[in-house]
C-alpha cells in the first residue's frame, strides 16, 4: 500500500474524532460556556403564616404542612463574568386535597366535605455569583469545568397564585348552623424576592447535577371571597435537584 493511499486511510479515520472534538474533548470544551440551562424538581414548603391559612386549619381538617407540595423548575442562565450569572427561572408549585369540617357533620351525619388547592408560579430574574471558579482556561480554546462550584444569589420578580376552596361548608351565621355548597376563590399577581444558594457537581464537560434552596417572599391581597382577611401568605422555602446542561 503506498503511503498517500494509507495517509488518506488515516485522515478518514480521524473525521470523525475530529468533528466531536470541536464541541468537547476529554474532559474540557471547547471554549468558555456563554450559559446554560437547568430542570429542576423536588419540594416547595409553604410558610403559610396569614390568617386565611390559621382559619382553614382550624376549621378544617388541613394542617399547615398540607399547602406544602412538589414543585417544578427551569432555569436560564446566561454568563455576564467569569463567575457571574444572569438567570431567569419559573416554576410551578400546587397541592389539591379534601378535608373535612372539624366537629361539625350534616343533616345526614355525614362528613361536611370541601377542597381546597392552591398554587404558586414564580417567574423571577436573579444574579448568580459563584463561590468558587465552576472552571477555567487552560488555553485560548479549552475551558476545563471545576468538579464542584458553590454559588448564592439573589433576585425578584413576579408570582402568580391562586387559593380555591370548594364544597360544603357551614353558615355560622344562622342559628340552625345550616350546611351549604360553594365556591370561594382568590388568584392574581403579586411581587416576589428571594434568595438562593447551591452547588454544581459536574459530571461531563457539558453536563452537571445541580442542587439548591431558595427562599422567596412575597404576599397578596385576597379577592372579596374571603373579605375580612389579612393579604394571604406565598412565601416559602423550595428545594430542588436539578440537570444542567451547559452551552
Amino acid at each position: 500500500m503506498s503511503l498517500s493511499v494509507r495517509a488518506a486511510l488515516l485522515a478518514c479515520l480521524a473525521l470523525p474524532a475530529a468533528a466531536h472534538a470541536q464541541s468537547a474533548g476529554h474532559g474540557f470544551l471547547f471554549g468558555t460556556p456563554s450559559g446554560a440551562v437547568t430542570f429542576r424538581g423536588g419540594w416547595a414548603s409553604a410558610r403559610a403564616n396569614s390568617d386565611v391559612f390559621a382559619f382553614t386549619t382550624n376549621l378544617l381538617t388541613l394542617d399547615r404542612g398540607d399547602f406544602s407540595s412538589p414543585t417544578g423548575g427551569i432555569d436560564l442562565a446566561v454568563r455576564v463574568r467569569s463567575r457571574t450569572q444572569l438567570v431567569a427561572s419559573v416554576d410551578l408549585s400546587g397541592m389539591n386535597k379534601r378535608s373535612e369540617f372539624r366537629g361539625y357533620i350534616d343533616n345526614d351525619d355525614q362528613p361536611i366535605e370541601q377542597t381546597t388547592r392552591f398554587r404558586r408560579v414564580p417567574l423571577t430574574l436573579s444574579v448568580k455569583q459563584y463561590l468558587t471558579s465552576p472552571g477555567r482556561s487552560i488555553s485560548r480554546f479549552a475551558w476545563i469545568p471545576s468538579r464542584a462550584a458553590a454559588y448564592v444569589g439573589v433576585g425578584g420578580g413576579a408570582q402568580y397564585y391562586s387559593f380555591k376552596q370548594d364544597g360544603d361548608f357551614v353558615d355560622f351565621e344562622s342559628d340552625a348552623l345550616d350546611v351549604f355548597h360553594d365556591k370561594y376563590e382568590s388568584s392574581g399577581w403579586a411581587g416576589v424576592v428571594q434568595g438562593l444558594a447551591g452547588f454544581d457537581y459536574t459530571l461531563s464537560p457539558r453536563l452537571a447535577v445541580t442542587t439548591e434552596a431558595r427562599y422567596g417572599w412575597s404576599n397578596a391581597d385576597l379577592s372579596r371571597d374571603f373579605s375580612g382577611f389579612h393579604p394571604i401568605d406565598l412565601s416559602g422555602l423550595s428545594t430542588t435537584v436539578g440537570l444542567t446542561i451547559r452551552f
